[in-house]
């Protein structure tokens, strides 16, 4: 596609990084946007928010050194080309959970009901990175003969991430933007339904997106090492949040459940007449 948006003297503007920000600043107003709505202090929202993207970033290349560490450390030039390099969502994910619950804490926020508001701008966001990945031309797919299949041409895009050129590809940026959206649509949905509980637009995002990325990991053509020989890190990482995500789905759905009411012995309940 088109790795470098343009040039502004010596300085070059990718077209990932546009579209990284912006997805940052897509997740971040709807967060801040549900935050106000729930009532929540949207300046302390926005603070906590910016910890946490700091933290996604930071997550998401350290998860993508850690897999492709042979790569980062077979020279002082392949170590630079981390920082052209999108990163590990999975890791971004994993470090700005982490950092979001010590600053939850910090603000004195529930957890769960935090969670649930954050969601929907996770996965919003998620939508609008992957069409930098797209751009940029990593995350490829494997080579196909499929209608819909694309082929980068770019020097750029080889050099940057190591895309192959003049090839066609499965879009698999695509299919992870399509499925950011179909995850973001179907939270929004599930929020109306009826008996919500605190933790379940959250926990539904997790499943979701493990289910998803598990199948679309299939597709990528990129290599990033087995866990096990058998399933990328991404899959791996999945196999584990998927079943996760139902067990606290049904703890939380358990934990909210109403008590139930109590049981009057009326075997020896004096006895109402039948007229009054």
């Amino acid at each position: 596609m088109h790795p470098i948006l343009f040039n502004a003297g010596p300085i070059t503007i990718y077209s990932y990084g546009v579209l990284l920000a912006g997805a940052y600043l897509a997740g971040l107003w709807l967060a801040v946007r549900r935050a106000k709505a729930a009532g929540i202090d949207g300046n302390r929202v926005m603070d906590l928010l910016i910890w946490v993207i700091i933290a996604a970033l930071v997550g998401a290349k350290a998860l993508l050194f850690v897999v492709d560490f042979n790569h980062f450390t077979s020279s002082w030039e392949e170590f630079t080309t981390l920082l052209r390099s999108g990163g590990v969502f999975y890791g971004g994910l994993i470090a700005a959970i982490l950092v979001c619950i010590y600053q939850l804490r910090k603000h004195r926020l529930a957890l769960w009901p935090s969670a649930d508001l954050f969601a929907p701008g996770i996965a919003l966001g998620y939508m609008v990175g992957r069409l930098g990945c797209l751009m940029a031309g990593c995350c490829y797919g494997k080579p196909t003969d499929v209608a819909w299949a694309i082929t980068f041409t770019d020097p750029a895009a080889n050099f940057n991430v190591g895309t192959p050129l003049n090839v066609a590809l499965h879009p698999t940026q695509l299919y992870e933007s399509a499925a950011g959206l179909v995850i973001l649509v179907a939270l929004l949905v599930l929020e109306k339904r009826p008996k919500p509980f605190a933790g379940r637009t959250f926990w539904s995002f997790a499943f979701l997106y493990s289910v998803l990325r598990f199948i679309i990991e299939f597709y990528r053509g990129d290599d990033r090492g087995l866990v096990l020989d058998m399933l990328s890190t991404s899959q791996f990482i999945s196999v584990i949040l998927g079943p996760l995500s139902l067990i606290m789905l049904w703890h939380l759905s358990r934990a909210n459940r109403p008590a139930a009411p109590e049981m009057h012995d009326t075997a020896h309940a004096p006895r109402k007449p039948r007229f009054s």
